[in-house]
C-alpha cells in the first residue's frame, strides 16, 4: 500500500506537461540549464524587443513588437518565475533610451505573462493554455489602459484628459490587436517548443 502511494505522487510530481514548471517538480533548484535557458529567453525578449512596426495608420506611435510572445512562452516552458524575469529582464536596454516607456512595457508584461504561466501551471493542457493566455490578454489590456492614463502624461506633454479620450477609438483597438497577435502565435508555437526543450 505503501508503495502504490509514493508511485502515485511520483507520477503526479513528473507529468510530462509538467516538465518545465517550476516549484515542487525540481525542488526550486536553479541548475545550470534552467539558468542558461532562462538567460536565452531573456535575449531573445530584448532582439525582438527593437522589431516594432505600427499596427494602425491612425497611431503610428503605438508599435507592437513581438517581445510578450518570448514572455508568455518563458513562462508556459518554466514557470510564472521565468515569465517575470523574462518580462523585466527583456526589457533593459530600453530603460537607457525610454525609461517611462519601458516602465510601462514592464508592466504591461507581467500582467500578460505571470497570470498566463499560474493557470498554466494549475492545467497543463491546451485549454489550460488557452484559458491562461486569454487571463493574461485582459489583464494586460487593463494594464496597458492604465499605464497609458498615468505614465504617458509624464513624458508625452499631454493631459490625462487628452489620453482618456484616446482609449476608445486607438488604445482599446491597437492593445486588442497586439495582444490577439500575442495569443494565437503563442497557442500555435508553445508545445512544440516545449517539446523541444524536455528533449
Amino acid at each position: 500500500m505503501g508503495k502504490s502511494t509514493i508511485s502515485s505522487s511520483t507520477t503526479r510530481d513528473r507529468r510530462p506537461d509538467d516538465a518545465h514548471t517550476t516549484g515542487a517538480g525540481d525542488q526550486g533548484r536553479w541548475s545550470t540549464k534552467r539558468i542558461a535557458m532562462y538567460a536565452l529567453f531573456v535575449a531573445l525578449a530584448m532582439a525582438v524587443s527593437f522589431l516594432e512596426f505600427p499596427l494602425m495608420p491612425a497611431a503610428p506611435w503605438l508599435k507592437y513588437d513581438p517581445s510578450g510572445i518570448v514572455c508568455l512562452v518563458a513562462g508556459f516552458a518554466y514557470g510564472p518565475s521565468a515569465a517575470a524575469i523574462v518580462s523585466v529582464l527583456g526589457f533593459l536596454p530600453h530603460i537607457f533610451t525610454n525609461p517611462w516607456g519601458s516602465i510601462m512595457a514592464i508592466g504591461v508584461a507581467l500582467a500578460l505573462s505571470v497570470p498566463a504561466a499560474l493557470i498554466y501551471r494549475r492545467h497543463t493542457s491546451r485549454k489550460g493554455a488557452l484559458a491562461g493566455i486569454v487571463v493574461g490578454a485582459l489583464c494586460a489590456i487593463v494594464a496597458a489602459i492604465i499605464g497609458n492614463l498615468f505614465i504617458t502624461p509624464l513624458y508625452a506633454h499631454m493631459s490625462m484628459a487628452a489620453v482618456a479620450k484616446m482609449i476608445v477609438p486607438i488604445l482599446l483597438p491597437f492593445n486588442l490587436i497586439k495582444f490577439t497577435l500575442h495569443g494565437v502565435i503563442t497557442f500555435l508555437i508553445y508545445k512544440p517548443i516545449s517539446n523541444l526543450l524536455n528533449r
